[in-house]
């Protein structure tokens, strides 16, 4: 994979004094290390989704573990269930990084989105002092005036049999005027106390290695790693009422309880019957 920096992009770059490029070789210096797991890290002007082209060039076993791929500008995100979503050039942080995660089981996999979510709660709450909350199964919340906010997302993806491409968007600096819907947010509405994207991105990659090797090194074990417990702690979820929407169709009301070892959220029902959910989305119906 050849490195190439937003600096090689088009004139537009210095465009917005408020949003600066990233400064990929600065990047590459605090992060790559010969024992670390992050290999490279390649910063484009502009593409359209992270996620896919990693994965394209994961499939054709183009690109190792420890490759973050990082666009300044993406105009085909893609969220859960193909939703599709962009944002102002240079106004958050979108990257997607490559994991080989054996010899965890493939059965435990499951759980890399929610430890993602972990990561990033705790590098942006590090390095940016935002307090941040997790919607299950891969939103970041944030307080923007008293009103709970969408400032981010995750998207897992397999590539190929032994490879999973973890995509993440974080709103850094997006106006009132430039939320896609109202219910979104970002750190810089949250009272971040900075934006600089370059910090932002550091200490999560930092954060998403050093959760990533505890998890691999207890063979994905939530309970061992301290994954489940630190997860459940940091999930506005849990406690609320909620209703499921079902990727078949159908939906489950209830109140969350728990995230099982599997990740499935846990849902009490009125009927007292307890059903895990495993995928769909996730409505929060009362206040935290």
């Amino acid at each position: 994979m050849t490195p190439r920096d937003a600096s090689d992009a088009n004139d537009n770059r210095w465009s917005d004094l408020d949003r600066p490029p990233l400064n990929a070789a600065s990047l590459r210096r605090a992060l790559v290390r010969e024992d670390g797991l992050w290999r490279d890290v390649d910063v484009v002007q502009r593409t359209g989704s992270t996620n896919s082209d990693l994965v394209a060039l994961a499939t054709e076993q183009k690109a190792d573990e420890g490759v973050v791929f990082v666009a300044e500008e993406q105009n085909a995100g893609r969220g859960r269930l193909d939703r599709q979503w962009t944002a102002p050039a240079r106004s958050g942080l979108f990257f997607s990084v490559l994991l080989k995660p054996t010899p965890v089981p493939v059965e435990r996999w499951g759980w890399l989105p929610l430890l993602t979510g972990v990561a990033v709660a705790t590098g942006i709450s590090r390095a940016a002092g935002v307090d941040t909350a997790l919607k299950w199964p891969n939103d970041l919340l944030v307080t923007v005036g008293g009103e709970e906010r969408k400032a981010g997302g995750i998207l897992a993806e397999r590539a190929g049999a032994d490879a999973v491409v973890v995509g993440i968007g974080i709103n850094v600096t997006l106006r009132e005027d430039e939320l896609p819907v109202p219910g979104a947010g970002s750190l810089a509405l949250a009272g971040a106390a900075t934006t600089d994207r370059d910090t932002v991105l550091r200490a999560v990659l930092r954060s998403l290695e050093q959760w990533y090797e505890r998890w691999r090194a207890a063979g994905g074990d939530p309970a061992a790693s301290g994954l489940q417990d630190t997860y459940a702690a940091g999930c506005a979820t849990l406690g609320r009422a909620v209703r499921a929407e079902l990727p078949g169709g159908g939906s489950i009301t209830g109140e969350a309880v728990a995230v099982d070892g599997s990740g499935r959220l846990v849902i009490a029902t009125e009927e007292g019957v307890q059903q895990p959910v495993g995928a769909g989305d996730v409505i929060h119906l009362r206040p935290a």
